[in-house]
């Protein structure tokens, strides 16, 4: 179906919509050949970005065919909903791509947090059990106790910290993308209102010229009309002109005949 003839800027979406699919197919086959981790993660950037715009172009297409939907027969309507469902399956075939890929990418970056130095104990610190009496290994079993319970305590404290930092982060981070996701949709209907004022402007413009046009077409025919009467009172004999419709010649003089 040739979008243009339904709507220009359809096919300039549409347009816009294909050159950034053959982007994403284009970006994914060379992420396929990025060895490096990191530059692995700038492409997957690169690419999400595209994947927004991409989603930001639809919605557009999408409220475009809405807006004509009056002025279009319902074969037509149907086809641009099904060429609007098929850009969104196509999309989320390279969204669940780039899922597939970050999963990958996680799993490379993914390190062990618990794996760490380990510790020792000098042998300066450490007594003899032979050269110890059974009080003092008791004593000094309920020191080592006493300082594990105290360790198992502070690691307790950071763990519930660091959840709660999370939790604090995480409720933060909704926040934040809620209010980027409502900005982006008021940017969006912001940029397409401008768009639908630049197009009626240029409509009025259109309009306005045609009736000059047709004003000066007016004046223009007054003025010869005007023209061809003078002559025809000036000149009454002129055969050249003819008589305007509507507009009897002179009257000629006539003699009254009076009877008695």
């Amino acid at each position: 179906m040739d979008l243009a003839a339904v709507s220009e800027e359809l096919a300039e979406i549409e347009g816009q919509i294909a050159d950034i699919f053959r982007a994403l197919s284009n970006g994914f086959q060379k992420l396929e050949k990025i060895k490096d981790v990191n530059r692995q993660s700038r492409q997957l950037e690169e690419l999400t970005d595209k994947m927004r715009e991409c989603k930001r172009l639809i919605k557009e297409f999408d409220r475009e065919v809405k807006e004509i939907e009056r002025r279009t027969d319902a074969n037509t309507h149907k086809t641009l909903n099904e060429k609007k469902q098929s850009m969104i399956k196509e999309l989320n075939s390279y969204v669940a791509l780039k899922k597939q890929h970050q999963s990958n990418l996680e799993n490379n970056k993914r390190v062990d947090l618990f794996d760490g130095p380990s510790e020792g104990f000098g042998e300066e610190n450490v007594l003899l059990a032979s050269s110890m009496t059974n009080q003092q290994l008791m004593d000094r079993g309920h020191q080592m106790m006493d300082e594990t319970d105290q360790t198992i305590d502070r690691a307790k404290k950071v763990v519930q910290d660091t959840v709660d930092v999370g939790t604090e982060t995480a409720a933060a981070l909704k926040a934040q993308t809620e209010q980027m996701s409502r900005i982006v949709n008021e940017l969006d209907s912001i940029h397409f209102s401008i768009q639908k004022a630049s197009k009626l402007v240029k409509e009025i413009g259109r309009q306005v010229a045609t009736d000059k046009c047709i004003m000066a077409l007016l004046f223009l025919i007054v003025i010869g009309v005007i023209a061809i009467i003078i002559v025809k009172l000036v000149n009454p004999k002129n055969k050249d002109i003819r008589d305007i419709p509507g507009l009897a010649p002179p009257a000629m003089n006539r003699r009254l005949l009076w009877t008695t």
